[in-house]
C-alpha cells in the first residue's frame, strides 16, 4: 500500500478504535432453505465471500450491492465498505439493514490501492465485515484476504463491479472465496395498490466450499436485514423461473 493509502487506512482505523474481535462463529440468513445448503448452516466470519450482479447488474451492481449490505449487516458490528464508483446510495443500504451509524466509505480510484484497504481492514480485527467493490481478483490476492480474514474473524466481502459486461466473464476463475453468489433481480410481486413491492432476487450459490451450488427466489432484505419467501415463492407458483435473466427496473 503506497504511504497516502496507509495513512489514509490509519485514520480510517482509528475512527474504529480497540473494538474486540468478533467470534469465529457463523452468520445465518435465518432461512433453513438457504442454510441448510451451507456446510455451517451460515456464512463463515473469518472467510471471504464473493458476490456479483447477474444480467445487466453485473455492470449497475445495485441488487449485488443491496445483498452485501444485508450480510454485512447481519455480520454485526462497524462495517468498512470501499468503493471506486462514486455510486453508492447510503439510504439504499438501510432499507437492506445496514444502517448509515454503522458503515464508513472508503473511496478510492485505484483498485489496486481498494484491495490494499480491503486487506489491511480485514487484519485489523475490529470490524463486523470489510466490503470491498473490485473488478479483478487474482487466486492470489484471495488467498491473502481469505488468511487474513481467518487471522482476524472478521467477514470479508467481495463485491465484484464492472465497467462492461464482458468483463464479467472474470467472475469465473478461481479464487479462494468460501462461498461465491450471482444476485439478479426478478420482477417484483405485484400489489393490489399502484406502487412498487418489495424486490426479489434470483440467488445463485455458485461454489460453497465443502458444500453444493444451489439457487433460490427470495424476497430482499428488509429493514432488518431479514430475507424472505412469500407465499407464492414458498408454494412454487411464481413463474420466473424461465426469465430470471431479465433485469427488473
Amino acid at each position: 500500500m503506497s504511504p497516502d493509502g496507509r495513512s489514509r487506512f490509519q485514520a480510517l482505523k482509528a475512527r474504529f478504535g480497540g473494538i474486540a474481535p468478533h467470534d469465529r462463529a457463523v452468520v445465518p440468513f435465518g432461512l433453513d432453505v438457504i442454510d441448510d445448503k451451507l456446510p455451517r448452516r451460515g456464512l463463515v466470519r473469518g472467510a471471504l465471500h464473493e458476490v456479483a450482479g447477474g444480467a445487466n447488474g453485473a455492470v449497475d451492481g445495485a441488487a449485488a450491492a443491496a445483498f452485501a449490505a444485508g450480510v454485512a449487516a447481519r455480520a454485526g458490528g462497524p462495517v468498512l465498505w470501499c468503493h471506486s464508483q462514486p455510486d453508492l446510495f447510503a439510504p439504499a443500504l438501510a432499507q437492506s439493514g445496514l444502517s448509515e451509524d454503522r458503515v464508513v466509505f472508503f473511496e478510492c480510484s485505484e483498485e489496486k490501492l481498494i484491495l490494499g484497504c480491503f486487506e489491511e481492514a480485514l487484519r485489523h480485527g475490529g470490524l463486523g465485515a470489510v466490503v470491498a467493490e473490485i473488478g479483478h481478483l487474482s487466486l492470489k490476492a484471495s488467498q491473502r484476504l481469505n488468511y487474513a480474514a481467518e487471522t482476524s474473524g472478521t467477514m470479508g466481502i467481495a463485491l465484484r463491479r464492472w465497467r462492461r459486461q464482458t468483463e464479467a466473464r472474470d467472475f469465473g476463475t478461481p479464487t479462494a472465496a468460501s462461498t461465491r453468489w450471482r444476485v439478479t433481480e426478478i420482477e417484483s410481486e405485484k400489489l393490489p395498490v399502484r406502487g412498487v413491492g418489495r424486490a426479489r432476487w434470483f440467488l445463485e450459490l455458485m461454489r460453497a466450499r465443502g458444500g453444493d451450488c444451489a439457487d433460490f427466489e427470495v424476497e430482499a432484505f428488509d429493514e432488518q436485514g431479514h430475507l424472505d419467501i412469500s407465499a407464492d415463492l414458498a408454494d412454487g407458483s411464481f413463474a420466473s423461473v424461465a426469465g430470471w435473466g431479465r433485469a427488473v427496473s
